[in-house]
């Protein structure tokens, strides 16, 4: 396991090397304001980090966290006994493919409208986006599980809740977490997105505001700490997913 965090480190930090290289690189080649090398970035986000960066950061780590916190309890379960009741799924599957492909995110008028320019209507509308995601992944996951693993646990006597808790549930959580991990950079995607429109927090707002004010170094110091977040994000829930389905670490 130790071996296998020690490559996942030098993977991250020649991951970092090249891509700091490349944008010294390009800051050179273009010679502009707009975009300062990596070096003034980075003195520039230290700088900002307590007194401006980590109390918009929290707004959006919190209005993340709530969106798929939400989006997971509902859809999870729903996903997984769509997948396991073949008549449910015939009834709702064709809406929820028909549903699947609109671009929700032209829903946040509504929103603004709806529920005013706080946090609510920012969680709404990365709950309603990343609940299809998990949806379709969850019922997929399910539907995908072969016959003979169920029947082997029915014929010990296991009732439907158990066959649930103990093969479907496990069989399922592996891509149940791919698809947490893909939809957690959607998630921030669409955050920044609801941030920029009618919002006075968070770290898209903070991002649009230096720039209007051409603080291309504040501006640069925002856009480091939401790859932060979004990084943070996804370590968070691959380490979930190890410590949930231990049986996964093989060759990680």
């Amino acid at each position: 396991m130790s071996g296998s965090l020690g490559r996942r480190a030098l993977g991250y930090l020649a991951a970092l090397a090249i891509l700091l290289a490349a944008w010294e690189l390009a800051a050179l080649a273009i010679a502009s304001p707009a975009l300062p090398p990596p070096t003034s970035a980075l003195a520039d986000f230290a700088r900002l980090l307590v007194p401006a960066l980590l109390p918009n950061l929290l707004v959006s780590a919190y209005r993340v966290l709530a969106a798929v916190a939400i989006a997971s309890a509902v859809a999870v379960p729903l996903g997984l006994v769509l997948g396991r009741t073949p008549r449910a799924d015939a009834v709702f599957a064709p809406a929820v493919f028909l549903l699947y492909p609109v671009p929700w995110v032209v829903l946040l008028p509504v929103f603004l409208v709806l529920l005013g320019i706080g946090d609510a209507p920012k969680i709404a509308l990365i709950t309603v986006i990343v609940f299809f995601q998990l949806l379709v992944t969850s019922r997929d996951a399910a539907k995908a599980i072969p016959p003979s693993s169920v029947l082997s646990v029915r014929s010990l006597g296991a009732t439907r809740a158990q066959v649930f808790r103990h093969v479907v549930v496990p069989a399922a959580l592996p891509d149940i977490f791919t698809a947490l991990r893909i939809a957690s950079g959607t998630a921030i995607a669409v955050l920044f997105l609801s941030e920029t429109v009618a919002g006075t927090s968070g770290l898209g707002w903070y991002i649009v505001d230096a720039w209007g004010r051409v603080a291309y170094g504040d501006m640069f110091a925002g856009i480091i700490a939401l790859a932060l977040l979004g990084v943070a994000f996804y370590e968070l829930l691959e380490a979930a997913e190890l410590w949930l389905t231990p049986w996964t670490r093989v060759g990680r």
